[in-house]
């Protein structure tokens, strides 16, 4: 239930999710959920779809991030896709143990919850550890 955008700055991950973002608007029936950082996609993200600026919450920690994930989720049965751009630049601190350990929860949580996950990471695609590339 989790598909990874993984490639260098400037590589085109965030257009590549914008464009998914309108895919999965135009052709899936229920809510469409994207977190960014900051106030970059205004203009980009269609109306259809929640955006929300992480910078907004404080999103520092990958536990908070699980908290907010399962609260968005408690709110609204109705989500079916949650992106998240730019990975790397919602946590304050972060540790490659970390990181796949909470994509495992992101893994386990979509399939109970039936919600699918699109995640954008800034990293040459070579270079990561295999348990995150298992979710390429």
């Amino acid at each position: 239930m989790i598909n990874l955008i993984v490639g260098p700055k400037g590589s085109g991950k965030t257009k590549e999710l914008v464009d998914l973002v309108v895919k999965a608007v135009e052709e899936e029936h229920g809510d469409v959920v994207c977190i960014e950082k900051d106030r970059n996609l205004t203009f980009d993200i269609p109306y259809q779809a929640r955006l929300i600026y992480a910078s907004d919450y404080n999103i520092g920690t990958f536990e908070f991030m699980k908290g907010f994930i399962s609260g968005l989720r408690a709110g609204n049965y109705d989500i079916t896709h949650i992106f998240i751009d730019n990975f790397h630049k919602l946590f304050s601190e972060e540790r490659a143990d970390e990181a796949s350990s909470f994509l495992d929860w992101v893994s386990e949580f979509g399939e109970k919850e039936e919600v699918r996950f699109t995640i954008s990471i800034t990293a040459d695609p070579d270079d990561l550890k295999p348990e995150i590339k298992k979710y390429l």
